[in-house]
């Protein structure tokens, strides 16, 4: 029976929770504790390790609760569940979007995407790059360290470019960051 309540349950927060993880909170919230499978406080401390780990926290949440009701088998079917309707509206969407694709309009509307997505990113990391040197608050001065450590990473990424004729590896910079942000705010 657990294993048909957890089904139940997780399909219908995949199903409903529309605006990103934040959005489907209230509603995993809803469905567990009716099920009482989870406490507010636990949850509360399952959704911070669950956005501290890799994955969406839907589904990390999913397996969490489903190992915790069902064992290994309720992770997965858990897990599964909150998954499978985005996998079928993707299936959808790929499976218009492949006959769509080549009208000209549909073209024109793709080259016009390009560049203001660039835009778009390339206004985030400045904003998350001034908002990291610069802090807001009372008595906040420029963060010396943090603009010291964007300094060094887009160094490395420029002579890594310029001189391998590559980029660096995400991983290696988020590696890199990680070491230089240890060394400079120490352990």
């Amino acid at each position: 029976m657990i294993y048909l309540e957890l089904i139940l349950a997780f399909l219908q927060v995949g199903c409903f929770s529309f605006g990103g993880a934040y959005a489907a909170i209230p509603l995993i919230r809803d469905v567990v504790l009716s099920y009482g499978w989870l406490n507010d406080e636990t949850l509360t401390y399952m959704i911070a390790v669950s956005e501290s780990t890799p994955g969406p926290i839907m589904v990390n949440l999913a397996t969490y609760v489903g190992s915790s009701q069902a064992g290994i088998l309720g992770a997965a079917l858990a897990t599964t569940a909150v998954v499978f309707p985005s996998f079928v509206i993707i299936l959808l969407v790929s499976a218009a979007l492949n006959r769509v694709v080549k009208n000209p309009y549909v073209q024109a509307v793709l080259r016009g995407l390009k560049p203001c997505i660039a835009g778009i990113i390339l206004a985030t990391g400045l904003f998350m790059t001034i908002k990291n040197c610069l802090p807001v608050g009372e008595g906040s001065q420029l963060d010396l360290r943090g603009l010291v450590l964007t300094v060094i990473l887009a160094v490395v990424m420029f002579v890594v470019k310029t001189k391998d004729k590559k980029r660096i590896s995400p991983i290696g910079l988020i590696i890199l960051a990680a070491v230089l942000g240890m060394i400079v705010y120490g352990c």
